[in-house]
């Protein structure tokens, strides 16, 4: 057998655990922990599983809502009722530490395991989106990352055969030394069908299914609890390894399991391996568990007790089945050639325990491991950021306008936050399973075709980070509104978010004071978009030795649409349709994609936002939509309301003829990014309907042209040229073109 070290402070420290922490646990077990026993602990209690820094403010979080069928945390992801007997899980995690020291199969395992969290509850995923965070493009290290990263998305997505139907890419320096990987699942399922991550009837057998268990991904949580050192390349033991084809057998096994009726509970083995599913489940059940850890499928010899229960190898289950039906389940696996094992039983009482050839190795209870019963929770202090005085100092009338507005627009565009991300999507496959309407019919979000149905489902992912560092509170509302936007503008009805919270240390207290105020932001959104978080990922320690990463609470949502045929582009159709803005044109460039780059300003204030003016402009662009008086809708974002114009011209090769408005700076009309404004195009036809719909502040601004762009009466040139550049500029970096 092992010989374990003796259990002291040092050790536990090693682990990441604080020295009241192993107190508590000495508390909890009556005596000093064995090696196994404060493994498990310092696993579940980390960061990553227990959310023991954050839970207090994601309680305050809005989580009930009229589509909702669980609350956040009930289950592995959220499930919404969206109508005719069909429901949605869905649900963002992160996965950034492991893409920062081995980016190809830490991207590919966040896939993996967004998705097992979705079809472990019996829906079958049906889109993947993904929002991704990186260094200065120019650098080698980020191309490195760049493109270790999208490889390892599309090669997994593509073979697991999900399509990827929306995502975001920002390239800033704050992220050189720690990349962001969120990814996010998308399923459906019919209402009834679900399945449950927990554990009940005594004597009901456990089984391991899939992979064997190696030594890949031990100490994979505590791994992403911790920051980022000049020993990250070290880490890599940590990273685990996928394999899409094997999960694409789990998936199809998972499935049928739901119509035997045999399954009590099922849960995938993410962070933490067969230690946070046998814990988490049992917790919920109210029950224990036995487990025979030489019982489990192992593809590495002599590996010890605690490697075996906090391995992450990939694409494994936990599943727990009714006493007398093995014979049925094991057929299913058999005919998926997917190797099972019953490794242990239900017990009475809350204890898990682990044996390894027969001699107790760890026995601990249950519900003292897990967020909700007895793990730590922690409210750090927090203080303003001190640079906020560098943000208040801006002042706008210092900014000197351009002299030459077509060449700064020429940059704009050139720049990798604004081009085209053609290197990147072109990797994923977006039209297998053939229920993305969005490939041929772009639109500010993703919208999914449900089989059978008129109805649809639109999903988005969005954060502007720039924002969030700016102002936490604004910047979280923003975030959330933004996705609501585009939800709208795509012709749906925002209705769940899940989100996935990146933010540095949690013990500095400025970093924290980001993350509580951007909570704040965000829950005052949902609340008022009638949009209830289903749950998702909080990523703290999301910092090189230098600094945190901005503040980056990424944004998932989804919305229905009643009739797809009825969605919404962005493009322009015609020559001869008008142009208007929804909003109000305002004198701000404040943290815009402009002032950074053209003036090196990288501190200023969040731009303009208001609350209610959003909800207004919703309202209003659903209208629109709804009475057919609009021919495109699209959202002005980064790049501000020129770069809306050309994203809306590109499509179809089509221009634009605008003339500015006199009393705003001109790189503020053309370039700034104040919220809550939407550009649109209507046939002339429409134009006095359109006009008398309008109950928010519009302005005509111009034509659709045949191709030429005319800015006051002055030629821009024509539409493909600008194309080129857009299409072109990240590929150029990256030396993939000339």
């Amino acid at each position: 057998m092992f010989q374990e070290p003796i259990v002291n402070e040092a050790i536990a420290k090693e682990l990441g655990l604080l020295p009241e922490e192993l107190d508590k646990i000495r508390t909890i077990l009556g005596r000093n922990p064995n090696y196994t026993e404060l493994s498990i602990f310092s696993v579940m209690w980390s960061e990553h599983c227990s959310y023991k820094n954050s839970i207090k403010y994601l309680k305050k979080l809005p989580r009930k809502g009229k589509h909702l069928l669980v609350e956040a945390g009930e289950e592995n992801a959220g499930l919404v009722d969206i109508g005719d007997g069909w429901a949605c899980a869905f649900k963002i995690e992160s996965h950034n530490h492991p893409s920062a020291v081995e980016p190809y199969q830490g991207a590919a395992t966040g896939v993996g395991g967004i998705h097992r969290d979705i079809f472990t509850m019996g829906a079958r995923p049906v889109a993947s989106l993904n929002s991704l965070r990186f260094g200065k493009l120019e650098d080698k290290r980020t191309q490195h990352l760049l493109k270790g990263v999208v490889k390892g998305i599309g090669d997994y997505g593509n073979c697991f055969g999900v399509p990827t139907v929306a995502g975001e890419v920002y390239f800033d320096p704050c992220y050189h030394d720690n990349p962001l990987v969120n990814a996010m699942s998308v399923g459906i399922v019919r209402v009834g069908e679900t399945l449950s991550a927990t554990s009940y009837g005594v004597g009901n057998p456990v089984y391991i299914v899939g992979s064997s268990t190696g030594k890949d991904g031990i100490h994979g949580a505590t791994f992403a609890s911790e920051e980022l050192g000049e020993d990250a390349e070290e880490k890599i033991p940590s990273v685990q390894v996928g394999d899409p084809f094997q999960e694409k057998l789990l998936l199809e096994a998972s499935l049928e399991l739901v119509k035997t009726g045999a399954i009590i509970g099922m849960q995938d083995m993410g962070a933490a391996g067969i230690t946070c599913s046998t814990s988490e489940m049992s917790a919920k059940g109210g029950h224990g568990m036995k487990i025979y850890l030489d019982k489990v499928p192992q593809r590495q010899k002599n590996m010890k007790p605690f490697e075996i229960l906090l391995s992450e190898s990939q694409e494994r289950m936990l599943v727990v089945v009714k006493k007398g039906a093995e014979k049925d389940i094991e057929k299913v696996f058999e005919k998926w050639d997917l190797h099972c094992a019953i490794i242990g039983e239900v017990t009475e009482g809350g204890m898990l325990e682990y044996f390894m050839h027969g001699t107790p190795v760890a026995s601990v209870p249950a519900e003292d491991l897990v967020l909700g019963g007895g793990a730590p929770v922690y409210d750090r202090a927090f203080s303003t950021p001190s640079y906020h005085a560098e943000r208040d100092a801006f002042d706008i009338n210092k900014i000197p306008q351009p002299q030459d507005l077509k060449e700064v627009a020429q940059k704009l565009i050139a720049h990798p936050n604004i081009a085209s991300k053609r290197f990147i999507y072109r990797q994923y496959d977006s039209m297998v399973g053939v229920n993305n309407t969005s490939t041929n019919k772009p639109s500010d979000a993703a919208i999914i075709r449900i089989k059978g149905l008129k109805k649809g489902l639109a999903v988005t992912v969005d954060c502007n980070s720039k924002y969030v560092h700016a102002d936490a509170y604004k910047g979280g509302l923003i975030a959330v509104t933004e996705a609501a936007r585009n939800i709208v503008c795509s012709g749906a009805t925002p209705v769940a978010i899940t989100n996935c919270l990146n933010f540095g240390n949690p013990y500095d207290p400025e970093v924290y004071w980001n993350f509580v105020h951007a909570l704040k932001g965000m829950g005052d959104a949902c609340e008022k978009f009638e949009t209830p978080v289903t749950g998702g990922n909080v990523s703290f320690y999301n910092q090189s030795p230098t600094r945190a990463v901005n503040p980056t609470p990424t944004i998932g949502m989804l919305g229905i649409i009643e009739d797809v045929e009825k969605s919404m582009s962005l493009n322009f159709k015609q020559a001869g349709h008008l142009i208007y803005m929804l909003g109000t044109h305002r004198n701000d460039i404040a943290s815009s994609e402009y002032l950074s780059l053209v003036h090196d300003v990288s501190l200023s204030p969040a731009p303009h936002f208001d609350l209610e003016e959003a909800h207004a402009l919703h309202s209003c662009i659903l209208a629109l939509i709804q009475d057919g008086l609009v021919e495109s809708v699209h959202d002005v974002s980064e790049g501000g309301l020129f770069v809306t114009l050309l994203e809306s011209a590109m499509t179809d090769d089509m221009g634009f003829d605008i003339h500015l408005a006199a009393d705003i700076r001109k790189d503020a009309y053309l370039f700034g990014e104040a919220q809550n404004r939407v550009v649109v195009s209507v046939s002339p036809e429409q134009r006095a309907a359109f006009e008398a719909k309008m109950n928010i502040q519009y302005s005509p601004i111009g034509q659709v042209t045949k191709g030429a762009i005319i800015i006051d009466n002055q030629d821009w040139g024509q539409i493909k040229e600008w194309k080129s550049t857009y299409d072109t500029s990240i590929e150029k970096t990256l030396g993939i073109i000339d």
